[in-house]
């Protein structure tokens, strides 16, 4: 792993990094020494690793909390280059929204793809985050939508991975993976989500197998998710991710 040199702002200090060619970020705060957890943070779809919803979440967990945070670019995302296959999935969706039809299917079919590329190397940037100190304290994940079809796989794989945030996304493809999760678990789900149908999203929720897990359910769209919702994942992480 290859790291930049730091930038600090406002108390939180950033820090580019590279593990072969997949480029990510690191958020901790200023001024503090020794161990503290870490939240890996997955983006959404069409986005990339400094998104503005990664990046108020990035602030809060590191100046809020003290946490340390870190996000990755999803393969064909962010500064990563498009395969044939990205660049199909792309044209298909803009025609597809072109013409009125929806497009959930091909999204879900297209993050089965995308999980099986990226779930081994968000495990490989946590294994190198841990050998170079970034942290020695316990580990979450946050990630909706795309964030949720790429970490909810990763959390059922990863047993260092002790509490997630997930949500806006539905079952298909995934009842699985969340029959294996068993650790604490705040899942988001928007009422009046265009893209993922309402009960495809509580039957998700349903199928998690953590003994804690709660649903906060909103109205709204599938992006508007309200800000509020930063709050509670930042005390949900303070619950599960800190001893006391």
């Amino acid at each position: 792993m290859r790291f930049a040199s730091t930038t600090t702002s406002d108390g939180v200090c950033e820090q580019d990094f590279t593990l072969d060619d997949i480029p990510g970020v690191l958020w901790f705060p200023a001024g503090t020494a020794g161990p503290r957890p870490l939240v890996l943070l997955g983006h959404g779809g069409g986005g990339h690793k400094r998104a503005p919803g990664v990046l108020a979440r990035a602030r809060g967990l590191t100046a809020g909390c003290g946490f340390a945070a870190a996000a990755i670019d999803m393969p064909g995302f962010g500064d990563r280059p498009k395969t044939a296959e990205d660049e199909r999935f792309v044209a298909e969706i803009r025609a597809r929204r072109a013409a009125g039809e929806p497009v959930i299917g091909q999204v879900l079919r297209y993050n089965v793809a995308l999980a099986a590329r990226a779930v081994p190397e968000w495990r490989s940037v946590l294994d190198a985050l841990l050998d170079a100190g970034v942290t020695g304290g316990p580990v979450g994940y946050w990630g909706v939508s795309l964030g949720t079809a790429i970490g909810l796989p990763l959390v059922a794989a990863d047993p260092r991975i002790g509490a997630a945030v997930f949500g806006c996304l539905g079952h298909e493809t995934l009842t699985e993976a969340a029959a294996q999760v068993t650790v604490p678990v705040e899942f988001l789900l928007q009422w009046d989500d265009t893209m993922v149908p309402r009960e495809s999203g509580l039957a998700l929720f349903g199928a998690l197998a953590s003994p804690q897990k709660s649903l906060h359910a909103n109205s709204g769209d599938h992006l508007a998710v309200p800000r509020f919702e930063i709050d509670s994942a930042e005390r949900f992480f303070l619950r599960h991710l800190t001893a006391g």
